[in-house]
């Protein structure tokens, strides 16, 4: 026996820290002779070999079993270097296979990867570390990649070694933390860990933080997969994306979407419906509705449905719930081929404690805060990501890239953004630490979603990044060189919770309420933002929006919530609206089920489908609207001050004021007849009408449109006079001339 008792002790425990250094051929003396010594672990043979590849025919070194475990050595003489080889094992059934020696390759990653990625400027990581199919020197496998710098020892398990660390131990890459292992024969679809030894001698097993597919709980592996494989046909549509780089003037109603309760299949044990499935049908449906975008809820692996995918395990993984990962790049595909965007919601802020993901990941607090006063997140009972360590800021941004590089998606909403800006987030006085200048901003996740944002919008040119931000941070949406994060938009939380407050009230209060209708215009042009009545605000006991309508009969909750939504629309801002609340679901929305698509029977529901398919055609058709929703100067005033009639007006234009289009929201109980100034003499012709009986209205109306007359109003020289039904929007488009 050639190798030292320690070397064969520390394999056989699994515990060698440096496998590469006693497996597989080197060159020795050995009693005073020159050769090589090959060693192997292979698990249950019954007899093993060396099969020497380089001479005809091959000749063959019979291995000694050093252990029952399977432990093998055989010492060559007379061959000075080491000679391309490979193993056959004899199995006590009879079995043979000969196999490539996982421990007679170089390593798969160079220096310059891992300088780059230890100084968090390796933009791409994501194809180097993880699991990868490659071809070295003409043998096909797989390589393998980890992070875990203060490990003992890493190897792979998996189906292919019994899930036994002894077999596969994984080489450090020294000073990087990097652990690395190519083994030939294996191919897509083998599942497989990392199984950790901490410096303590704890034995962790945990999933690969870079995997690309995952199976479902409770085993949640990571399956080898090359997601790079799908054939994509989406080329003019990202060349006409490209072109709208640093745009914010094109049209974006944003359908958002939760994939496994859009809908489900009651007949088939109320399964979701799949990746192509759900491209088809919600394909056809944005469509017919005139959404511009689908922005779907979380799909980044997940072990709990409960979390609605916001408690991320497999951040470079769509989920395996709805399907494989290149049927999720066929769903983004077949939405590109009609016109529609994709949007993820993508979830940086925070990560869940989970055993088998990337809580302490190598025995140490590797991706988060070891302090909990940093480290843990109050609200979640998550963790919170260390923006300041190198490497952490290179997973996280090469994940981004990831989403748009593999499965070319139009946009990240960053879910939120808020906890990561302040250090004081959610935490009492005395459970935070303040940053190096005192203050409770966390420089280290400003600085981080800048760096994000900027790559992002480098390689991708024309997506856009999203800030889900509840504060009053200043420049959200402004470039870093203006002191900004640099994101294209700001959900407005501000303006949502306002106008929702006003709307939960019943009309005959209404006027006391009237600043919550007018205050958002105050800062309405401080950010690019999006106007957005999303998934939050119809869950935990906060009602559907028809049910936080201020009414006692479902008709007039429906009215109401009519009214709300054309006043959306024609408010300035890109819009967003989550599933179910375009029919006026009744029900809060659950993660578990399907909407209630039956309910589009019935009139109050259906209308207000209707009414959102107008409104979305409007916005997306005029220039006045969609393209016009930064530019301050397109938006005045009418009237704001009536709120005894529970009214307001406003008028939107474009910069020639060639399009004048005005919204007259009036959200009182009774009919009025109202004279309103309007900035230009001819016919104010009516668009849209919400109380019209093709939406579940009475009908009445202006029949059509009014003329303007020669009397002051507003301080306008001229005014039409307007019938304003009870609980109704109604919008006009100027012309010259009926």
């Amino acid at each position: 026996m050639i190798i030292s008792t320690n070397d064969l002790s520390a394999l056989l425990e699994a515990r060698h820290a440096s496998p590469h250094s006693v497996l597989g051929m080197h060159p020795v003396q050995y009693r005073r002779t020159k050769g090589v010594v090959a060693r192997a672990c292979v698990s249950g043979a019954a007899s093993c070999e060396i099969i020497d590849l380089t001479t005809e025919p091959h000749p063959k070194f019979a291995m000694t079993k050093l252990a029952p475990e399977g432990v093998y050595e055989v010492f060559i003489p007379k061959r000075p270097d080491v000679f391309r080889y490979q193993i056959r094992a004899t199995y006590p059934n009879g079995e043979m296979r000969q196999f490539f020696d996982p421990y007679c390759f170089l390593p798969t990653l160079g220096p310059q990867d891992l300088y780059l990625f230890n100084e968090g400027n390796e933009h791409r990581i994501y194809n180097k570390l993880g699991s990868h199919l490659r071809n070295l020197g003409g043998v096909p496998g797989v390589s393998f990649a980890v992070w875990a710098p203060a490990a003992a020892r890493v190897s792979v398990v998996g189906n292919f070694n019994h899930w036994d660390g002894r077999y596969h131990p994984m080489r450090s890459l020294g000073p990087s933390g990097v652990w690395e292992l190519f083994i030939p024969g294996l191919g897509e679809g083998e599942v497989y860990k990392f199984e950790i030894r901490d410096q303590r001698g704890h034995v962790r097993l945990k999933t690969d933080p870079y995997g690309t597919y995952f199976e479902g709980p409770p085993n949640n592996a990571a399956i080898v997969c090359q997601p790079e494989k799908f054939t994509w046909s989406d080329g003019d549509y990202l060349e006409r994306r490209r072109q709208q780089a640093g745009k914010h003037d094109r049209p974006m109603s944003i359908y958002e979407v939760h994939l496994g309760s859009w809908k489900r299949m009651p007949e088939d044990a109320d399964r979701p419906l799949s990746y192509r499935e759900l491209a088809i049908q919600l394909g056809d449906y944005a469509c017919e509705m005139g959404f511009t975008h689908i922005e779907i809820m979380p799909i980044a692996e997940h072990p709990f449905d409960g979390s609605w995918g916001y408690q991320v395990t497999g951040f470079f993984a769509p989920t395996h719930r709805f399907g494989p990962p290149e049927e999720f790049a066929w769903f983004v595909d077949h939405l590109h081929s009609r016109g529609i965007g994709v949007i993820l919601d993508w979830v940086p802020a925070h990560f869940p404690r989970d055993s088998f993901a990337l809580a302490e990941f190598d025995g140490t607090h590797l991706y988060e805060h070891a302090d909990p006063r940093q480290g843990a997140h109050m609200d979640w009972g998550t963790l919170i990501f260390n923006y300041g360590r190198n490497e952490v800021r290179c997973f996280l941004a090469a994940n981004a890239l990831a989403w748009f590089e593999r499965y070319h998606l139009d946009g990240l909403r960053v879910d939120a953004v808020a906890s990561m800006l302040y250090l004081d987030y959610s935490r009492p006085e005395g459970q935070w630490i303040p940053n190096k200048h005192g203050g409770r901003e966390n420089l280290e996740a400003i600085d981080f979603l800048r760096h994000v944002n900027g790559l992002v919008h480098h390689y991708y040119p024309g997506v856009a990044m999203i800030a889900e931000e509840s504060t009053s941070f200043a420049g959200v949406s402004r470039p870093p060189e203006q002191g900004g994060l640099g994101f294209d938009y700001k959900w407005n939380m501000g303006w949502m919770n306002d106008t929702l407050r006003y709307f939960t009230k019943e009309a005959v209060v209404r006027r006391h309420h009237h600043n919550d209708l007018t205050f958002g215009m105050l800062y309405q042009y401080a950010e690019n933002f999006i106007t957005v009545f999303s998934h939050d605000e119809v869950v935990h006991g906060k009602a559907s929006m028809l049910f936080k309508m201020g009414a006692w009969h479902i008709a007039e909750k429906a009215a109401n919530l009519r009214a709300l939504y054309a006043h959306t629309w024609v408010w300035p801002g890109k819009k967003l609206l989550f599933m179910g609340s375009e029919f006026a679901q009744s029900r809060e929305w659950a993660h578990d089920r399907s909407l209630d698509w039956h309910l589009c029977q019935y009139m109050d529901h259906e209308g207000v489908r209707l009414l959102v398919r107008d409104l979305n055609r409007l916005y997306v058709s005029e220039p006045t609207l969609g393209q016009n929703d930064y530019n301050s100067q397109g938006f005045r005033w009418l009237t704001c001050h009536d709120a005894d009639a529970n009214l307001i007006a406003y008028v939107r234009s474009e910069p020639s004021e060639q399009v004048l289009i005005a919204a007259v929201c009036h959200f009182g109980g009774a009919t009025r007849d109202y004279r309103i100034g309007v900035p230009r003499r001819g016919f104010w012709r009516e668009v849209i009408n919400t109380n019209s009986e093709f939406y579940g209205g009475s009908g009445l109306g202006n029949d059509g449109g009014r003329s303007t007359e020669d009397v002051e109003r507003d301080g306008f020289s001229q005014s039409i006079r307007v019938t304003l039904p009870p609980l109704t929007t109604t919008i006009f488009k100027w012309s010259a001339a009926q």
